[in-house]
């Protein structure tokens, strides 16, 4: 829940959203004028109509029943022309606005350490970033605007109401307390009730998006008719949590047009008893006003409590934004040092860190890679060895220890300076819904189509690339489901070959895929190693045996380091993992 939920408005939060208006204050304030202009506008029609009853019809005055006609018609082409522009421009602006804050949160997003997104629900940020936008932009376009024009029309009303006759006015005032109290209890109401369908919303979202995603699972393991009751569980949830908003409105609008009708017929009442009892006034058009001034004064409250629903769902959509770009969670990017060349040294020096601050992952690991050297790393699931890649790329802040890459401190780089001289062939490779050709230059114009090609060539993926419909423009649809997972991989060593980084990372590159993508993947690889500080993070044993080094990893620490064939002869951790793999492929 929000910190918000008791408060019925929050000023300190809508003063820092109006802040982002400034770059279009022409525009906000022209909003502003014609809401002026629509509240005199609403105000001079009933004023007219008066005169109306009263002089032109009342002395039978043709003349002057012309020029209070086009008098009026005037007035209502100035109310068309003043809503047109508030409409337009309110939504421009609220439109403009979001797409701001829309850039800022997308920028701070991106910008997250990956702890930020180990501990949020993608579905939530995808709520944020595109629904809760819309929800903003309504303030401005729904919500604030519609307010103020409805305020300002109720004070124009009061007024007229005042100088037209004070003692009808009094009693409209007298009843208007009760709906302005009432008023007041449906907006405390909704504002609890809308940040509870905001919550339900975004459980929602996010339940539905992990589910598509992960699909193959819950078919694999037929969780069709479990996961259809929990959603529907939490569907029913996110009904209750919307039929409490319908509730509150069926109670309050209904309140508010007895009070409306209330007021009329008591104006109507103690109007005609004045007029009838031929006191000296007549009130045939100022009751007639009356009635259209009630309207004016009656309806806005209606509406605006309708409309602050939009602006307190709107305020707490902003309230949940402005927490995302409030976070402070981002890697400190504080370094200077930018090199044209990277020329591959790293050294780890007694590095220890934890994902968690209890629970330390590397317990003080020391190592060297040196130039155009292949180093991999072994070890079983949790050593933490995918660890070491993740802080090489500053992924993650050390505890405690140095890593140098040319003798600098990872820190001291700019950290786009570093990660681009840095590439990385991941197990599971992520790929976007767009062309093979996209995918590998990542919309890089620098990286053009012939440059694609030749690395293609040159590593021996080509071919492969030619064979499917459309060739390079090829789009492998989201994450990459039309291509097989030896072919994602293939796609993945062309990107980083592409990059053509300093320094190699293949985290588990050769695991899970067919043998003729492995023969394919193994000569990708050879390829692209050749010459380049590379690090390679392997589960089958079978694929370093060429390694110049190789790091045996055991529950955080380097236990082994040796060649292929220094470690056999050792005959401890290596070896005995060696044997225990080439014996379950024997069997296989």
């Amino acid at each position: 829940m929000d910190k918000e939920t008791g408060k019925a408005f929050d000023f300190r939060l809508f003063k820092r959203l109006i802040a982002h208006t400034k770059p279009y204050r022409g525009t906000f304030y022209g909003v502003v004028l014609s809401a002026i202009l629509l509240s005199a506008f609403a105000a001079a029609t009933p004023f007219i109509l008066k005169d109306i009853i009263d002089d032109a019809i009342g002395h039978n005055n043709a003349e002057q029943l012309l020029f209070l006609i086009l008098l009026m018609l005037g007035v209502l082409l100035g109310q068309v022309i003043s809503q047109l522009f508030f409409n337009y421009y309110a939504n421009w602006l609220g439109e403009s606005v979001i797409k701001d804050i829309r850039i800022d949160l997308f920028r701070r997003m991106i910008g997250f350490r990956m702890k930020y997104f180990d501990n949020s629900s993608i579905g939530v940020l995808v709520t944020r970033a595109v629904s809760d936008m819309q929800r903003i932009g309504e303030i401005f376009s729904q919500g604030f605007f519609v307010i103020v024009a409805d305020l300002l029309k109720m004070v124009a009303a009061a007024a007229l109401m005042l100088y037209m006759n004070w003692k009808l006015a009094l009693i409209v005032f007298g009843v208007l307390p009760i709906i302005l109290y009432a008023t007041r209890l449906f907006q405390q109401a909704m504002k609890v009730a809308f940040i509870e369908v905001r919550a339900q919303v975004s459980n929602l979202n996010s339940f539905v998006q992990e589910r598509i995603t992960g699909m193959k699972i819950v078919q694999l393991f037929t969780r069709e008719s479990i996961e259809s009751d929990n959603f529907r569980k939490i569907n029913e949830k996110h009904k209750r949590a919307w039929l409490k908003t319908v509730w509150y409105n069926s109670i309050f609008f209904p309140i508010a047009e007895i009070v409306t009708s209330i007021a009329v017929g008591l104006v109507v009442w103690y109007g005609g008893l004045q007029n009838v009892a031929d006191l000296g006034e007549n009130l045939k058009g100022t009751i007639f006003a009356f009635i259209l001034c009630i309207e004016i004064l009656f309806r806005p409250l209606r509406q605006i409590a309708d409309k602050f629903n939009t602006l307190q769902m709107g305020m707490v959509a902003a309230n949940r934004v402005f927490r995302i770009l409030d976070t402070d969670s981002h890697i400190e990017d504080m370094g200077t040092v930018v090199k044209d060349e990277i020329l591959g040294n790293i050294k780890f020096s007694e590095v220890r860190f934890g994902y968690l601050e209890d629970e330390e992952v590397l317990h003080g690991i020391s190592f060297d890679v040196k130039v155009g050297e292949t180093v991999a790393i072994v070890g079983a699931t949790g050593a933490g060895k995918s660890t070491i890649i993740n802080l090489l790329n500053r992924f993650y802040e050390i505890n405690s220890g140095q890593i140098l890459v040319d003798g600098v401190d990872v820190r001291d780089y700019r950290l786009s300076a570093l990660r681009s001289k840095i590439a990385v062939v991941l197990q599971d490779v992520f790929l976007f819904a767009d062309t093979i050709a996209n995918n590998i230059s990542l919309k890089d114009n620098s990286v053009t189509l012939e440059d694609i090609e030749q690395a293609a060539r040159q590593i021996g993926v080509h071919e492969f690339i030619a064979s499917l419909p459309q060739g390079y423009q090829y789009n492998v649809k989201e994450r990459g489901t039309m291509l097989s997972s030896g072919q994602r991989q293939l796609i993945a060593f062309l990107r980083a070959y592409v990059s053509n980084p300093s320094i190699l990372v293949l985290d588990e590159a050769t695991s899970s895929v067919d043998t003729y993508s492995e023969q394919l993947i193994q000569k990708a690889t050879e390829k692209i190693t050749e010459g380049r500080t590379s690090i390679v993070i392997a589960h089958r044993l079978a694929t370093i045996k060429k390694a110049d080094k190789i790091l045996v990893m055991d529950a955080g620490q380097i236990v082994e380091t040796g060649t292929h064939k220094e470690l056999l002869k050792k005959g401890g951790y290596y070896s005995k993992l060696y044997e225990a793999q080439f014996l379950a492929e024997e069997v296989a």
